[in-house]
């Protein structure tokens, strides 16, 4: 069992031609041509998707960056102490990111459009979980690398990892001055960097891809020490991040539930709140009565309650129904006679409404009703209108039968018509009889 579960995780079967698979990754590390001309165009797909705030367009600068190809040609080398693709790697890796944050800093600096939208803020506060998407993210992207049906896991590790829209986020702090956001972002790039590379580390060594230059066991021993350094300082700061997120995210979720509990207290409606989890604060603003020390002190005992700090939360009068004075009660009185009108007219729509739905009923209903009787009846239709010719309109109906051929005689017909007028009290209404098999052959 255990061996037939090993052979169905087995990767080496399937791990391409190695001299294929060096060939490929030695071809993405280099920026000219048409590499470049897709680094260039990606950078602005990007920072126009940032600045309009499109999640699509910055998708598809995801999709077209080449910037996955230094960064797995750096773990690669890395794993195979293969030194001189890693410094050739390492600078077309540098000068892709040096064109991007001049290239997203032109473009930021010249654009008429400056709001730091969602898309962009996403981009400013990188945690441990962007570790970890970075990390099997790479981890699934050189394993495709590396097999011999490839498949179409690149294009979704480009979009899980992203790297040009953190490095052109960097470009827009560059461009407004606002340092938060430049090391922000830009931390965020070297994550994905770092542990991008260290899953082509990682598999490269799992995989056994074979060391192509002379190395001794002390360089080895250096590399892999300088490996760890990078690691542990970039992963060191995203984890206190991410404690940070994690509370506060536990911060909002008590303040909600607590702000829900006190949203009428004492005689007095929550008009608004402020949440602020990074200062753990919250405010409270109330209208209607005037708010007591007790009344407060009542509200601030219920934040304990939540496990919230009760000297976190402020608490302000925003209208006391007892101090109004006469000129807002005259604003009140005005705003009252308005809402008053408003809900009478929904009241008038509302009845109109089912008025009308009552009316489409009425056919339904003289079906059932004369149905019993006379059973060659088949379906009845039923319609308000009015007839014009004199000084005013005459209002009238039109009842509809159709029935089986010979079912109704004459005199069915004027019993019927006389119920009719009796039954929707309109001595006026318009009774139609027609036969099915008329009806089929005039269609």
């Amino acid at each position: 069992m255990v061996k037939r579960i090993l052979e169905y995780l087995n990767l080496e079967k399937e791990v391409d031609d190695f001299d294929k698979i060096h060939e490929n990754i030695e071809k993405d590390v280099i920026f000219k041509g048409t590499n470049l001309w897709i680094l260039v165009f990606a950078i602005f797909v990007a920072s126009i998707g940032l600045n309009m705030n499109s999640t699509a367009v910055i998708i598809g600068a995801m999709l077209i960056s080449p910037l996955m190809g230094p960064i797995n040609g750096m773990g690669y080398s890395l794993a195979t102490y293969n030194f001189l693709l890693f410094r050739k790697a390492f600078k077309n890796f540098g000068f892709a990111v040096i064109a991007s944050l001049i290239a997203s800093t032109l473009y930021f600096t010249i654009s008429p459009v400056s709001t730091a939208h969602s898309e962009l803020l996403a981009r400013t506060s990188p945690t441990i979980y962007d570790v970890l998407i970075a990390l099997f993210g790479g981890l699934a992207g050189i394993v495709a690398m590396s097999s011999k049906q490839k498949g179409n896991v690149i294009p979704g590790v480009a979009i899980a990892t992203a790297l040009m829209p953190p490095l052109c986020t960097a470009g827009y702090g560059l461009a407004t001055f606002n340092l938060t956001y430049f090391f922000g972002a830009f931390y965020l790039f070297t994550i994905n960097t770092v542990f991008i590379a260290l899953s082509s580390v990682l598999v490269s060594q799992l995989l056994k891809f074979p060391i192509r230059t002379l190395v001794n066991e002390e360089q080895k021993k250096k590399v892999n020490r300088w490996v760890s350094f990078v690691i542990l300082i970039t992963i060191i700061p995203s984890i206190y991040f991410g404690y940070v997120l994690v509370k506060n995210e536990r911060f909002t979720t008590q303040a909600e539930q607590f702000v829900k509990s006190v949203s009428f207290y004492d005689g007095n409606y929550l008009l608004k709140n402020e949440i602020d989890a990074n200062k753990r604060k919250i405010t409270l603003m109330y209208a209607g009565n005037a708010l007591t020390d007790k009344t407060k002190k009542n509200i601030l005992n219920k934040a304990i309650d939540f496990q919230i700090d009760s000297s976190g939360v402020a608490i302000q009068k925003g209208l006391a129904f007892d101090e109004i004075n006469n000129n807002n009660l005259s604003k009140v009185e005005s705003l009252q006679s308005e809402l008053n009108r408003m809900q009478l007219l929904l009241k008038e729509g509302k009845r109109k409404q089912d008025s009308i739905n009552a009316r489409i009923e009425i056919g339904k209903q003289l079906l059932a009703e004369i149905k019993p009787l006379y059973p060659g009846i088949t379906s009845c239709s039923f319609s308000e209108t009015a007839i014009f010719g004199g000084a005013e309109p005459e209002k009238t109906a039109i009842v509809t039968f159709s029935a089986e051929k010979n079912a109704l005689k004459p005199n069915d017909k004027e019993k019927i018509s006389e119920w009719i007028k009796s039954r929707v009290q309109n001595e006026k209404t318009k009774v139609y009889f027609e036969s099915e098999h008329i009806t089929k052959k005039e269609r």
